[in-house]
């Protein structure tokens, strides 16, 4: 009677510590403001172009105004929540000799507001979107270029999860960041990156919107639902040695950045179930980039999160009308509805990796000829405790978890390794999960 009475204490705890858990993230969803968003979206187009290397004198057109613009307004959210953001710009210098789209040298300036996490100061999650634009020749910095979609919505977007986020708390920090240069080499991303790196940040990982106002494509499909999570396979700066081990262990669509591509998948679907999140296996759209790439070089994990149905007449284009087709990427074709469901899907995922302990840094796995699955990691501070996930080796996405309490190695009696893949993630006190490590050590 004594042992039924604990465990029933136990699983209403646990259910009481779940509900306030989405009860915290339910707040932040109802919290993203559409309003808010198009009026930030307007103030960005308004600026008329903001191509890196436009006017950075005058108070109301190019991208030095869009950026002392945006550091103002992460300065007042920074203001009422009793200086909760570090504000700063940090910048690059680039020549004409770095790249075929660089028109003359410029400094590339990002817009960064850093939230310090409370235990995890060190531990980083990045959300950003693009200040630049551009009109059809990338090189023509002076023709109006008004980027209302690609990327205003990004960075209203990001500016708007800020507003909302700043009002909590979080053990691990937060970055909102408005990137430059990303049409003429994703140099701002490949600044920060390196900052990143020079500063020994731990980057947990970068949400990187790239358009995500869109909703009806050239393949005539219109949806406020559908959107797309790109993620590459394995890091770029995997070793030979984990490559080849891949040949006998697995893990060919387990690296990093698609674990960090399921975590989202997983959260949309359990808080915002109305949405369609499509992962696609690829680094970006086929055969184009994205600011989230540099960071991925380096070996971080990062994703874009972006509209699933484009419209390359609005993309790119100088604002005409040519053989009875509107070219441009102007206000009138953003649905800010829709931006705002991909920024509260930034949103809650951003909240859940900074209220989530640090992941394992090492899970190892055995039971070769056995009948069961065995698995040792390395034990996170203020976990308490840990789940080990399975799936089909062909299936998308992790869908099957046993929480196994607050030990660093269990046995998954009757389960087969050969037929799973297999992950572990720790678990916070209030239910918040780390991402998914795949295993990395294998035991004899």
């Amino acid at each position: 009677m004594r042992i039924l009475l604990l465990c029933c204490l136990f699983m209403l705890t646990s259910i009481c510590i779940a509900q306030q858990s989405d009860a915290k993230i339910y707040d932040i969803i109802d919290a993203i403001s559409s309003e808010r968003i198009k009026k930030d979206v307007t103030t960005l187009v308004n600026f008329g172009t903001r191509n890196t290397f436009s006017d950075t004198i005058s108070k109301t057109r190019g991208i030095g105004a869009a950026r002392r613009w945006i550091k103002s307004e992460f300065e007042t959210i920074s203001k009422d929540c009793k200086d909760c953001l570090d504000v700063f710009y940090q910048k690059d210098f680039v020549t004409t000799d770095m790249g075929s789209r660089i028109p003359k040298d410029a400094w590339v300036v990002n817009v960064v507001a850093i939230q310090k996490g409370t235990k995890y100061p060190n531990n980083y999650i990045i959300m950003s979107g693009d200040i630049d634009s551009r009109a059809s020749d990338t090189m023509d910095f002076t023709t109006d270029a008004p980027g209302a979609n690609d990327n205003a919505t990004g960075m209203a977007g990001t500016i708007e999860a800020a507003r909302v986020l700043s009002k909590h708390s979080f053990e691990n920090s937060i970055i909102y960041v408005g990137l430059s240069g990303e049409e003429q080499g994703l140099f701002g991303g490949a600044g920060l990156a390196k900052y990143a790196q020079e500063k020994k940040w731990n980057i947990i990982g970068i949400l990187n919107n790239d358009m995500i106002g869109n909703i009806t494509g050239v393949d005539g499909v219109t949806s406020n639902r559908d959107f797309r999570i790109f993620s590459e396979p394995v890091p770029a700066n995997e070793t030979e040695k984990q490559r080849k081990a891949r040949r006998f262990y697995g893990g060919e669509v387990d690296g990093i950045s698609r674990q960090l591509a399921r975590y989202i998948h997983k959260n949309v679907k359990k808080y915002m179930p109305e949405m369609n999140p499509m992962m696609i296996y690829r680094l970006d759209r086929f055969g184009r980039g994205g600011h989230h790439r540099p960071f991925n070089d380096l070996g971080f994990a990062g994703i874009r999160i972006m509209e699933a149905h484009e419209n390359y007449t609005q993309q790119h284009q100088d604002v005409r009308t040519e053989n009875g087709i509107n070219y441009g990427d102007v206000l009138e074709h953003v649905n800010f509805e829709y931006t705002k469901k991909l920024t509260a899907v930034n949103a809650i995922n951003l909240a859940s990796l900074a209220w989530a302990p640090p992941a394992p840094t090492e899970v190892k796995i055995g039971g070769i000829v056995k009948p069961a699955a065995k698995f040792k990691w390395s034990k996170v501070p203020n976990a308490i405790g840990y789940k080990i996930y399975w799936r089909d080796t062909t299936s998308p996405t992790w869908d099957n978890s046993r929480f196994v309490g607050d030990v660093t190695e269990f046995v998954l009696d009757g389960i087969v390794i050969d037929n799973f893949f297999f992950g572990v993630s720790a678990v916070g006190e209030d239910g918040f999960e780390s991402p998914v490590v795949f295993p990395n050590a294998i035991m004899r």
